[in-house]
């Protein structure tokens, strides 16, 4: 039993059964003990690999999404671009790189990263050194947003704590963590329904309730709404809301038990996209998608770009250019194209947003 988990034990013990939400929150943000806190997670040597580490396209298209954007909004003289969750500083880098094609518009920008993570800070410090931004750090989003701004969230929505109900006879009992009878954590359930839980579904159907995601949306879209700009999202999860439990524990690039290492393992869930998109609209943005990850790369050009930078590379180089390309948008249940979803949250006033209407951005030089 890790440290985390002996803390974890102590407190059920003392207060009782703890909700998943709570536990999520203790082992991916836990001040010490915390799987972000402690570690750098990302890339062949670490749990998972996200988009921008297999790919320059990626983060490159994304800049150039990002140009359009701000072009749209009537090219202000200041804009804010921010990444929620930023990871080592990769598609931020990438981003930046893809912004000089429009001069104006890497001189508008300010860079603004949110991020709770000591030691993922001082890795992003490190990849952005050479950028020439200045990036501003925050612990929370409502921080980084003020006037116009561009926010990109890759891979945030997917860490942020849930609550989880079974349906039972008696109505929606509330998922907990306890304990077992040798002391070991366990999944249980609440002794009493939740009446405020009405949705109607069968027996043993699991509802995931992510207030806490939901929020997140809720205030790029009302922020970008109101001052002007556009917020992106980019997860995994499906696009209709449905039943089920889908949190999940990764190490190493193999799912492990939920329970067993926290705070040495990677926990998430699927993002709800449907919900997402009506929490923007709920506020006054518009919403655009979701799309499927493949979608909406190759609508901005991802073969295009693909060719041009193949070019200028040698034969070992151009087919790792093309199995990273691939890899992003490679269809199947589990596969990054189609598991991928991307969803826009934007000012109403804005005209449709490249990737969510085929409309391919300028190729890069």
């Amino acid at each position: 039993m890790n440290s985390l988990a002996q803390e974890l034990v102590e407190l059920i013990r003392q207060e009782g059964p703890i909700s998943i939400s709570r536990y999520m929150a203790l082992c991916l943000g836990h001040p010490r003990h915390g799987y972000y806190m402690k570690q750098d997670p990302f890339g062949a040597d670490g749990d998972f690999t996200t988009s921008p580490e297999i790919s320059q396209i990626f983060g490159e298209l994304i800049g150039l999404w990002a140009a359009s954007i701000w072009q749209a909004m009537g090219a202000p003289a200041s804009v804010r671009l921010i990444e929620i969750g930023p990871g080592r500083g990769t598609l931020m880098q990438d981003m930046l790189r893809a912004a000089r094609a429009l001069p104006g518009f890497r001189d508008a920008l300010s860079v603004h990263l949110v991020e709770t993570s000591p030691v993922l800070r001082e890795r992003q410090r490190t990849t952005l050194a050479g950028s020439g931004a200045t990036p501003q750090w925050h612990e929370r989003i409502d921080q980084a947003l003020e006037g116009p701004a561009i926010v990109v969230a890759n891979e945030f929505l997917d860490a942020l704590p849930l609550d989880q109900f079974v349906g039972t006879p008696e109505g929606w009992r509330e998922r907990l963590i306890g304990l077992d009878g040798e002391g070991r954590l366990a999944f249980g359930l609440a002794a009493e329904p939740d009446n405020a839980v009405t949705v109607a579904a069968p027996i043993g159907a699991v509802l995931e309730q992510p207030a806490v995601a939901l929020e997140a949306v809720a205030a790029v879209a009302r922020h970008v709404a109101a001052e002007g700009g556009a917020g992106l999202f980019i997860d995994y999860g499906p696009t209709c809301s449905g039943f089920g439990d889908t949190l999940q524990a990764m190490k190493r690039h193999a799912f492990v038990d939920v329970l067993a290492e926290p705070g040495d393992a990677d926990l998430t869930v699927h993002v709800d996209f449907a919900r997402m998109a009506q929490a923007g609209l709920a506020v006054g943005a518009a919403a655009h998608g979701a799309v499927t990850q493949r979608d909406f790369l190759l609508a901005l050009g991802l073969q295009q770009r693909l060719e041009a930078l193949s070019r200028r590379a040698t034969p070992a180089q151009a087919e790792a250019l093309a199995s990273g390309a691939e890899r992003l948008i490679e269809t199947g249940p589990t596969a990054m194209g189609e598991l991928f979803k991307v969803l826009a949250v934007a000012d109403p006033n804005l005209p449709p947003l490249p990737g969510f209407d085929l409309h391919r951005l300028p190729e890069q030089g």
